[in-house]
């Protein structure tokens, strides 16, 4: 059986050295672990597209999509994600719009959080930046 393969993108958006991070809700792959939001893209979507949909989905809140930082392709037990980051700028408040909870974090706490193995490497260059 071949695992599922989706391609995903992620908004790391910073304000005054904290990063705006959403928590994965019960009943979804990785509950309860950090992730800087976003989500799959569609068959036939950017992913600037992708991102700039998922966060108004997501956060309510449109955002200028920036430079792609950071990619990786990883493979959990039942799926292989390819997950890509890019740096984003809100243009408005954001507000979690599917019941997730949401916080913004310095970068100095960044590693206590649980975040998935893929975001592992970006965790580190992001804490090591500050």
């Amino acid at each position: 059986m071949t695992a599922e393969h989706l391609v995903v993108t992620a908004a790391v958006i910073e304000e005054d050295d904290r990063f705006l991070l959403t928590r994965r809700p019960r009943g979804t792959h990785l509950e309860g672990f950090w992730e800087f939001p976003g989500g799959k893209c569609d068959e036939g979507e950017s992913l600037a597209d992708c991102l700039a949909r998922e966060i108004d989905e997501e956060l309510g809140c449109p955002v200028a999509v920036g430079a792609e930082i950071y990619s990786i392709t990883h493979t959990y037990p039942e799926r292989v994600v390819e997950l890509h980051f890019f740096t984003c700028t809100l243009a408005g408040a954001p507000h979690p719009r599917l019941g997730q909870e949401m916080r913004w974090v310095a970068r100095r706490e960044l590693r206590t959080l649980n975040f998935p193995e893929a975001d592992a490497e970006l965790i580190a260059r992001l804490s090591a930046a500050g």
